[in-house]
């Protein structure tokens, strides 16, 4: 996919936060722990808080763009239990593809980021029926721990934890 940008998200940026994260929840309604009927009663105030603390310290978001908008985005968060996390992972559909290269170069950032962060490793959750997730995560070296917890919308269901080990470029 040629001329897709990929960039840290900016703090003033809600407007466009809310649509890609309103397009991830329509899209892969497991996959993020919030249900879109609730982030569409979202008020504008909140989303602004919300695009501002992931941009603080400890946090890294990072967005691909293309001449469309947003088409992807992918944040970080440090945890002091685990250390940095890889959370709210999307590519828009008409990104997708290892051909596009556009979740690869995001991860690439928030590799750079927890590497940063003093990490030697990277941790995420996936919930377990998320197949083409699981199958990304596993071809760039994400293991599962064998640590699962309830998935907080469905508990029937969990998520997999699942690590990778960080080097440096």
């Amino acid at each position: 996919m040629t001329g897709v940008r990929v960039r840290a998200m900016r703090a003033d940026e809600h407007e466009a936060f809310r649509a890609i994260r309103l397009r991830m929840l329509a899209d892969a309604p497991t996959a993020f722990g919030e249900r879109l009927a609730d982030a569409e009663r979202v008020p504008d105030a909140e989303w602004r808080i919300r695009a501002t603390r992931m941009t603080r310290l400890g946090r890294a978001a990072v967005i691909a763009e293309d001449d469309d908008g947003w088409c992807g985005i992918m944040r970080g968060h440090y945890s002091p239990v685990r250390g940095p996390e890889l959370v709210g992972v999307y590519v828009d559909p008409r990104a997708r593809g290892r051909a596009a290269g556009v979740a690869d170069r995001l991860l690439a950032e928030i590799v750079a980021w927890a590497i940063d962060m003093g990490g030697d490793t990277l941790t995420l959750d996936v919930h377990e029926h998320n197949a083409r997730a699981i199958a990304f995560y596993r071809g760039r070296g994400f293991v599962p721990t064998g640590h699962t917890q309830p998935y907080p919308l469905d508990p029937t269901t969990r998520e997999v934890e699942m690590r990778r080990a960080l080097t440096t470029p």
